[in-house]
């Protein structure tokens, strides 16, 4: 018999670039001692191998693709439909990661224990044994007859036992501790985790099966495992403790199906996870006795708004080259923003070191946080205190505008929910019709927004 040759490259575990030979530092992505050599597979000498989305079908032209829209269902938990873009879709693959004891299995066995009264659910875990896992659904109170599981970690046997019961959903627990026969590689490493996940993601996409896999994180926060893990999943899930010990924070940083942006908030309790209806009350919980550089500002998360509060801090710095500190917010924009309050604001704050932070441990990833956090810097810097019912919102430019973000009256009606009488905002957020209960003042400059204070 012929000796199947075998093949083998070296790949960035961080970025996934290849490279023909080792190499102690990657070139596209700038890290050091990343790239291993993986088995890239056995080379085949005869037909055809199938790719990630299953069989390699005909050319057909676009115009004569049917377009049905794939009918979703729920998976139990408003907050967790919500993230993923309005629930589960049949054939999809979804990546969740996040830091241990975050919550992942957790809420993936309430999600699960609920979707089995409708849907015939497989759960496969390779780290926890059967008992572990019954026990926990016990403490947590769950429905525990419908839900089928099995404790393997071998790549074979689980497709093998998804084949013969025929699930709708199926959920790996988790994609490090997967193996295939085929891999002569220990578990966790590059090749065993890619092969393993091409394997999983070519049953769900020919079986129509809705695919969840649990992956590790690492220490920078980002998921364990080649970068070609990512690019294989359809939605890619991280969840995450806040400050407060008691909330989790669940956002997709990729979807397929719906937008990218969703925030979910869960609350951790004896119970198990229990989602957050209203998520703005946590992060408004501020003290009775207003301190100068705290305000509250309105960001966007996926479809709702959701009301942040903004601290700073400004002090004489002590030891030479003031720093500037930011928390929840890019170090970049907060230089920014010190720029154009020293050149349009008339404020000398070369000498003073600026700390900002957002409370609650929201990362801020869009720009109408930009006039809060100039306002924020300067009442601290005047060791003003602004007054606690106002709101702010905006974009600040580089030549000292303030430029109008979207949904700003949305902003301004959930401000007016949570008691809340006056807001800043941009000229061209200002409502052409009063909001009861709101007085809005709406500033084309950052000159007229601290007159405005």
């Amino acid at each position: 018999m012929a000796k199947v040759k075998v093949k083998t490259g070296y790949v960035c575990s961080d970025c996934g670039a290849t490279y023909p030979k080792w190499q102690g530092h990657c070139s596209a992505c700038d890290a050091w001692s990343t790239i291993k050599e993986v088995r890239l597979g056995a080379e085949p000498r005869a037909g055809r191998r199938d790719g990630f989305a299953g069989a390699t079908s005909t050319v057909t032209l676009l115009g004569e693709v049917s377009c049905t829209e794939e009918a979703r269902f729920s998976s139990g938990s408003e907050e967790f439909d919500r993230v993923l873009g309005g629930g589960f879709v049949p054939g999809s693959v979804i990546l969740i990661g996040g830091d241990p004891g975050a919550g992942k299995s957790t809420i993936l066995l309430q999600t699960m224990c609920h979707a089995a009264a409708s849907k015939e659910v497989l759960y496969v875990s390779g780290e926890e044994s059967l008992q572990q896992i019954a026990g926990r659904a016990r403490r947590l109170q769950l429905p525990l007859d419908r839900v089928k599981m099995l404790a393997e970690s071998s790549v074979e046997r689980v497709l093998e036992a998804a084949q013969s019961e025929r699930p709708e959903v199926v959920v790996i627990d988790s994609i490090q501790v997967m193996q295939s026969a085929g891999i002569d590689a220990a578990p966790g490493g590059v090749s065993q985790v890619r092969e393993s996940a091409a394997a999983f993601t070519c049953y769900a996409k020919t079986s129509g099966v809705v695919l969840i896999m649990v992956g590790h994180v690492t220490k920078d926060q980002s998921l364990a495992g080649p970068m070609t893990l990512s690019h294989m999943v359809d939605t890619q899930v991280m969840l995450s403790s806040t400050e407060d010990a008691r909330y989790r924070l669940m956002r997709t940083t990729k979807n397929r199906f719906g937008p990218v942006n969703e925030l979910g908030v869960f609350a951790m309790t004896e119970r198990g996870l229990r989602e957050v209806k209203n998520p703005s009350a946590i992060f408004l919980s501020r003290t009775e006795n207003a301190a100068p550089g705290s305000l509250i500002s309105v960001l966007w998360e996926g479809t709702r708004p959701l009301l942040v509060e903004i601290q700073s801090l400004v002090v004489s710095a002590q030891y030479g080259s003031p720093r500037r500190l930011g928390i929840g917010l890019d170090q970049n924009r907060i230089a920014m923003i010190l720029a154009v309050i020293t050149k349009h604001g008339g404020l000398v704050l070369s000498d003073q070191d600026v700390f900002v932070n957002v409370v609650g441990g929201i990362r801020v990833l869009e720009t109408s946080a930009d006039l809060a956090v100039a306002l924020a810097i300067v009442s601290s810097f005047r060791n003003t205190v602004l007054p606690q019912d106002l709101l702010v919102f905006g974009e600040v430019g580089l030549s000292g505008e303030i430029r109008p973000v979207s949904n700003g009256e949305s902003r301004l009606k959930e401000g007016v929910k949570h008691g809340f009488t006056r807001a800043i905002v941009p000229k061209g957020n200002a409502p052409k019709k009063e909001i009861a209960g709101m007085k809005v003042v709406g500033v084309n400059s950052l000159a007229e927004a601290l007159d405005a204070i």
